[in-house]
């Protein structure tokens, strides 16, 4: 079995679901609400472990109730936790998640408080794969540098804002939209790809939800849709996809397959309720993929 660090935020995500996104400063009704586990890398470890990989997470909590939240239910899902730091007089991170009734999300997150900056835990680590996302700048830094060392993939899940320094250390950059456009602010979609690549010297993508992912190959950029699925639930979408990109990547399959396993595995996690936490085991993937065609893929004219 491969293992997988996977490094940054751990979060509780409070869900509301409401009939459409508050517009105003007024009261709204939730028809619905569960407290569900999140947080990029969290939720991109449950993602890996469904997958039948073994997901090591590299994150920070408090010692409050949060903190032991995230943890019980992160071991819940077969995650192994020995690289959570714990911190005594540190608050955990948490968020408020607003659902739309077409499965859009809106989230505002509180980062947290006081909490481990110890880098140190990264030696001898040995894993076969490295994902990170961009929410602890020193772990993140910390863990390119381990998968650089130990020769493997290391990607990272580009949120704004981004560190350079960090995405440079990267063999692939995974940016979302929102983090395209900051790292390359005012310029289309393929200039911005084909800058970020020249700037950074290595694979990069884009992951734009339904239109799939846009990636630069020999110069060029190449769109991979998204398999069509009736939405449910956009919530951890994207970090089931990094979780699912890095399983392939480890399993030796080309980025090109990577992507069409990704999208594969955060389309159906769309079609579920539960947030990130609620994605596909490999099985259901790999079923998934038998019954539908893959994607086409066409450059940018």
């Amino acid at each position: 079995m491969k293992k997988i660090l996977v490094c940054g935020l751990a979060v509780v995500d409070f869900l509301f679901e409401v009939a459409e996104m508050p517009r105003s400063a007024e009261k709204y009704i939730a028809h619905n609400a569960e407290v569900v586990g999140g947080g990029g890398a969290a939720n991109a470890a449950v993602a890996i472990a469904r997958l039948n990989s073994q997901a090591l997470l590299a994150a920070r909590v408090g010692e409050d109730l949060f903190g032991q939240m995230i943890v019980n239910d992160l071991l819940a899902e077969r995650v192994d936790c020995s690289l959570v730091l714990k911190s005594s007089a540190g608050t955990s991170s948490f968020s408020s998640v607003l659902l739309d009734q077409d499965g859009e999300r809106q989230i505002v997150n509180f980062r947290g408080r006081d909490l481990s900056d110890d880098t140190t835990i990264f030696e001898n680590v040995t894993v076969d794969g490295v994902l990170a996302d961009t929410r602890w700048t020193a772990g993140t830094l910390a863990a390119m540098k381990l998968a650089s060392k130990l020769n493997v993939p290391g990607v990272i899940d580009a949120e704004a804002p981004v560190d350079p320094v960090a995405l440079a250390l990267a063999t692939h950059v995974a940016f979302s939209m929102q983090g395209l456009r900051q790292y390359c602010p005012g310029l289309t979609v393929e200039a911005a790809l084909l800058k970020a690549a020249e700037d950074l010297d290595t694979w990069v993508c884009v992951t734009d939800g339904a239109n799939g992912v846009y990636y630069v190959e020999d110069g060029q950029v190449v769109n991979v849709s998204a398999p069509l699925v009736s939405i449910v639930d956009t919530l951890g979408a994207g970090d089931v996809w990094h979780g699912a990109f890095v399983t392939a990547l480890v399993q030796k399959k080309t980025e090109f397959q990577a992507i069409n396993f990704a999208n594969a595995a955060a389309s159906l996690k769309c079609t579920r309720h539960g947030g990130g936490r609620n994605g596909p085991t490999l099985y259901e993937v790999n079923a998934f993929i038998g019954d539908m065609n893959l994607p086409e893929t066409h450059t940018i004219d």
